[in-house]
C-alpha cells in the first residue's frame, strides 16, 4: 500500500465518525435535558483546550513523533466518544467536549505531517498538491456520507430503549476505535535515531520547538504572509459557516423551513467540497499553486458577496455550494504552500500556529459580523465577510514570487544539463 493510500483511507477513518457526530452535536444533549446556553458553555470547553494545547501539541509531534501523538489523540477520542453516549448532565458533557478538545489538539497535524515528510523523503520534488487535494477529497466525502448515514439512522426505529439520537453516537465511537486500528497498523513512521526522544525528553523539547517554530515566522515573510491568511480566512468564513441558515430563514418562510432546507444543502455543500479538492490540481498544475491560490480567493469571496445579495433562496443555495467548492480546493493549495516553507523538524508546530490563527480570528468574525447583523441587517454582514475574504488574496503574492523564482531555477538547470550533454556527444 502507498504512502498516498495510506494516507487517504487513514483521512476517511479519521472524519468519518465526525460526519455521525455533526447532526446530533446539538440535539442530543439537549435531548438529554441541557438548555441551549449550557450547551454552548460545553462546546467552549473544547475551543478553550483546543486553543492552550495546540501550539504545545504541534510541538510535541515535532519532538516525539506522529505516530505515537495521533495513537496518544486517538485514546482520547476513544474516551470523548464513550462519554457521549452516556452522558446525562452538564458536568458530563463538559467532560465529553473537553476529552474532545485534548484530542482535537493532539489530532490536529500530526498525520498530515507525517504524510508530507513520508511523500518528500521518497521524492523531494514530490507534487504535494495532489495528495493534499486528495485527501481534502477524502475527508470532505467522509463527512457527508457520515451526515447522511446518521440522519438515516435518526429517522429509523432504533433497537428498543434505544434513543434515536444515541444511535449515531455509538456507530461513531466503533468508528473511532477503527481509526485507532488503523493509526496503529497502516502508519509507519522512519525516525533517524538521533532524533528519537523518549517521553520525558520529547515533553522537555516541546518549548524549544515551539519558540523555533514561531521563530520561523519572523525570519520568512512567505510564510508569515501565509499565516496571515489564516486571519482573514477565520473572519470570513463566518459569513457563510454562521450567517447562512439565518440568511436562508430571512428567504424563506422562516426558522422552520430553513432547518428543513439545511440539512440536504450541508451534506451538498461537503460533496461540492470534496469536488473543489480533487480537481483543483488541474488549474495548479497549469498556472502554479500561489497563483491558484489567489484566484480561489478571490472566486470564495465573490461566492459569499453574493449570497448576501441575492433575493431568493435558490440564489443563496448555489451561491453558498459555490463557497463551499472552492472553500475545499483553497485549503491544499494553501497548505502545500505552508509545507514548502518548512522541515519535517518544524512542521507540526507550523501547521498548529497556522491552524491557531484562524481560531481568535473566526471569534472576533462572529462579534463583529452578528453585531453588524444585528445593527443593518443579515445581507449587509454577510457582504462584509465576502470582502474580508477578499483580502487575504495580496498575502499569497510572496508566495508567488517565491514559486516563479524556483520554477525559473529549475528551467536555467535543465537547459545547463542538455547543454552540458550535447557537448559531451560532440566527437
Amino acid at each position: 500500500m502507498t504512502t498516498t493510500t495510506r494516507y487517504l483511507v487513514l483521512t476517511t477513518l479519521r472524519w468519518l465518525p465526525v460526519g455521525f457526530t455533526i447532526p446530533i452535536s446539538i440535539l442530543l444533549p439537549v435531548s438529554r435535558g441541557l438548555s441551549l446556553s449550557e450547551v454552548g458553555l460545553a462546546f467552549a470547553a473544547q475551543g478553550l483546550l483546543v486553543l492552550c494545547l495546540e501550539l504545545p501539541t504541534g510541538g510535541l509531534s515535532d519532538s516525539w513523533g506522529r505516530r505515537p501523538v495521533l495513537l496518544l489523540g486517538s485514546a482520547f477520542g476513544i474516551a470523548a466518544s464513550t462519554m457521549l453516549v452516556v452522558a446525562d448532565s452538564f458536568p458530563t458533557f463538559v467532560l465529553v467536549w473537553a476529552l474532545q478538545g485534548v484530542f482535537r489538539a493532539l489530532d490536529s497535524g500530526p498525520l498530515e505531517a507525517w504524510y508530507v515528510d513520508a511523500t518528500l523523503a521518497a521524492n523531494p520534488d514530490a507534487a504535494l498538491e495532489k495528495g493534499l487535494s486528495s485527501g481534502g477529497a477524502a475527508l470532505s466525502i467522509a463527512v457527508a456520507s457520515g451526515a447522511l448515514i446518521s440522519g438515516a439512522l435518526v429517522a429509523l426505529d432504533p433497537p428498543d430503549g434505544l434513543n434515536p439520537l444515541t444511535l449515531p453516537a455509538v456507530i461513531a465511537l466503533g468508528l473511532v476505535i477503527v481509526s485507532t486500528i488503523g493509526v496503529a497498523t497502516l502508519m509507519t513512521e522512519q525516525r533517524p535515531r538521533d532524533t528519537r526522544l523518549g517521553v520525558r525528553d520529547s515533553i522537555r523539547a516541546v518549548p524549544a520547538i515551539v519558540r523555533q517554530g514561531v521563530g520561523l515566522l519572523r525570519g520568512n515573510r512567505v510564510l508569515l504572509a501565509l499565516v496571515s491568511v489564516e486571519l482573514f480566512w477565520g473572519f470570513g468564513m463566518v459569513s457563510f459557516e454562521n450567517l447562512t441558515s439565518v440568511r436562508l430563514a430571512e428567504l424563506t418562510d422562516g426558522p422552520n423551513a430553513a432547518a428543513a432546507l439545511m440539512g440536504p444543502v450541508t451534506s451538498g455543500a461537503w460533496v461540492t467540497s470534496a469536488l473543489g479538492a480533487a480537481t483543483i490540481v488541474l488549474l495548479s498544475g497549469r498556472i502554479g499553486v500561489a497563483s491558484a491560490a489567489i484566484i480561489l480567493r478571490l472566486l470564495q469571496a465573490g461566492a459569499v458577496v453574493a449570497m448576501g445579495l441575492v433575493g431568493g433562496p435558490a440564489g443563496l443555495v448555489v451561491a453558498f455550494l459555490a463557497a463551499y467548492c472552492v472553500h475545499g480546493a483553497s485549503n491544499p493549495l494553501h497548505m502545500t504552500l505552508l509545507h514548502r516553507e518548512v522541515t519535517g523538524e518544524h512542521r507540526s508546530t507550523v501547521i498548529s500556529v497556522n491552524s491557531m490563527a484562524a481560531m481568535p480570528a473566526s471569534a472576533l468574525g462572529v462579534i463583529v459580523l452578528t453585531a453588524l447583523a444585528d445593527r443593518s441587517s443579515i445581507a449587509v454582514s454577510i457582504v462584509v465577510g465576502g470582502v474580508v475574504l477578499a483580502l487575504a488574496a495580496p498575502l499569497y503574492l510572496p508566495a508567488r514570487r517565491r514559486e516563479q523564482h524556483l520554477q525559473l531555477a529549475s528551467q536555467l538547470d535543465t537547459t545547463d544539463v542538455s547543454t552540458s550533454e550535447a557537448q559531451a556527444r560532440k566527437p
